[in-house]
């Protein structure tokens, strides 16, 4: 079971819930996640992590768009990057057992979670503004150099500030922004060329090279197990499939 909607109180941010297993394929995002009363987060990943490797039954959480997640936690994302772990390691103990039970009294865990994060978000104030230009430049297909030019930065500088916010350098977010974008289009019933020609692959071959690298699957084998799955979208760590 999976389910998920947009956030109405943070922006770019999605609310879902999923019972245990899965596999857990990268999207540039950071989650905070709600599992048997505990508070974690996801960091960002640079490959499929099994769902189980977080213990629990079921799960809730607030999946926070690429970039946004540092400010709201005090953590750049680098030091988070393909890890799991529990709040209490980035913050004080007593204040996450606070929260653990605010979000406990709410009937569904979801909207605690949201309500965390917008109170946080209004403590800490908006996130780096160069993380949402950077995703949208990345988004529309742009090369990293143009980029850097665009935003003023030299392209170490702009690694520097991506590996802050995102978890990795620019290349890697584009590839993995790139690998939603061509699932999404290959869930929705594209022919697998296309696929790779629309979401900016060299050829298939490159297209099977990157999901094979980044999802450890095959498309065939993704697209045959998401049927059904859930609603994954590939804008807003959190997205899963059962491939």
């Amino acid at each position: 079971m999976y389910e998920e909607q947009r956030s109405q109180a943070v922006p770019g941010a999605v609310l879902w819930r999923a019972g245990g297993g899965g596999v857990v394929l990268p999207d540039g995002c950071m989650d905070l996640l709600w599992a048997d009363g505990r508070l974690l987060v996801a960091g960002p990943d640079t490959g499929p992590h099994p769902a189980g490797e977080v213990p629990g039954g079921a799960f809730a959480g607030i999946r926070l768009a690429p970039g946004t997640a540092p400010a709201l936690l005090g953590v750049p994302a680098h030091l988070l990057r393909d890890r799991r772990v529990e709040l209490a390691d980035l913050w004080p103990a007593r204040e996450v057992g606070r929260l653990a039970g605010q979000v406990a009294a709410y009937g569904d865990p979801r909207a605690g979670l949201e309500a965390l994060a917008a109170r946080r978000a209004a403590d800490t104030g908006p996130p780096d503004p160069l993380a949402a230009e950077v995703t949208a430049r990345l988004r529309a297909g742009e090369g990293v150099a143009r980029i850097a030019a665009a935003v003023g930065l030299g392209e170490r500088q702009l690694h520097r500030r991506s590996l802050d916010a995102f978890g990795y350098g620019p290349r890697t977010l584009g590839r993995v922004l790139r690998l939603r974008r061509a699932l999404a289009l290959a869930r929705a019933g594209m022919a697998y060329a296309e696929v790779a020609c629309v979401a900016g692959y060299a050829d298939q071959a490159h297209l099977a090279r990157e999901v094979r690298a980044l999802a450890g699957t095959t498309l065939s084998a993704y697209v045959a197990g998401s049927e059904g799955a859930n609603s994954e979208t590939p804008q807003p760590s959190g997205s899963r499939t059962t491939a």
